[in-house]
């Protein structure tokens, strides 16, 4: 009887038992309840206990989660549309208060922490120039969100780690226009760019041609007082040889006379054969017969 007994009693033991053991993770909060009351939370990582179908314990995600919902449609203070995307990191700093405000549901308590969220973006860009939000704000704004926004979660229980504004956008019918009139501005940049490069090759051929000419007409300058000095030379030479020996000048002449006159076989000539002009030819000595 008492073996059949122990037989009964160590499996409803071992049941109880682990009906009255609970762990928690280091990434989990936990809240135990005692008949839909909250009785105690705050659970460090480990094993806990629990009385069995009296208490219930639920446990949250405490790790830093994401928020990122669809872009949305924001004012500047010129009254311009803006497509902002952003994003949200979270996590759950008071379970209880966070169990009591969203009764543990996670959508539910996105969809709060973004409606402040998006009312804050929408304060802050409404009070900003489009040049402002694009060029150098952009960062201030995000420092000053996570501030505001951590301010306010507390109310739901939870620390807001970071606001993120990943893009800024006009409206596609606003960024055709805007890229239409970039792209012209680019053109015209483009153009005057072209111009200046025309004009500044214009001058550089001139100034080229210019030096070109200079130099061609020294050159030219050169080569004739040059060709000048070497006919005087050649004249003086010609003019002393002339007056040393005048018969074997008026023979040179003639011989070149020859050469040049019969360089080709087919050159023809008339002249009476007694001409002057073949008194060498006829004779070395010049002689007149």
């Amino acid at each position: 009887m008492l073996a059949n007994s122990i037989k009964i009693i160590v499996p409803l033991a071992a049941v109880l038992l682990w009906l009255s053991i609970f762990t928690v993770d280091e990434r989990q909060e936990a809240i135990k309840f005692q008949f839909g009351e909250i009785i105690e939370a705050d659970y460090e990582p480990g094993l806990h206990l629990k009385i069995p179908f009296i208490n219930n314990v639920r446990k949250f995600d405490n790790r830093i989660l994401t928020i990122d919902q669809k872009p949305e449609r924001f004012l500047t203070q010129e009254k311009k549309d803006l497509i902002v995307d952003s994003y949200v990191k979270w996590r759950i700093k008071d379970v209880v208060q966070y169990f009591k405000t969203t009764q543990g549901d996670e959508l539910t308590a996105g969809r709060l922490l973004y409606e402040n969220i998006n009312n804050g973006l929408r304060n802050e860009f409404g009070k900003r120039t489009i040049q402002e939000v694009i060029s150098g704000d952009r960062a201030q704004i995000m420092d000053v969100m996570t501030a505001q926004a951590s301010e306010r979660a507390k109310s739901i229980g939870v620390e807001v780690v970071d606001v993120r504004v990943k893009k800024v956008d006009y409206p596609e019918r606003v960024s055709n226009s805007v890229y239409q009139r970039m792209r012209a501005e680019r053109e015209r940049e483009a153009r005057d760019f072209r111009s200046k490069g025309h004009e500044a090759s214009e001058r550089i051929q001139a100034d080229a041609d210019r030096q070109r000419s200079v130099l061609i007409a020294e050159a030219y300058r050169d080569s004739e007082i040059v060709r000048g000095e070497g006919d005087a030379k050649a004249t003086k030479i010609y003019a002393d040889a002339f007056s040393r020996d005048h018969e074997f000048y008026k023979f040179y002449r003639s011989i070149t006379a020859y050469t040049k006159t019969f360089s080709n076989a087919g050159d023809v000539i008339l002249l009476q054969p007694d001409s002057d002009y073949f008194r060498y030819f006829k004779d070395p000595s010049g002689k007149k017969k």
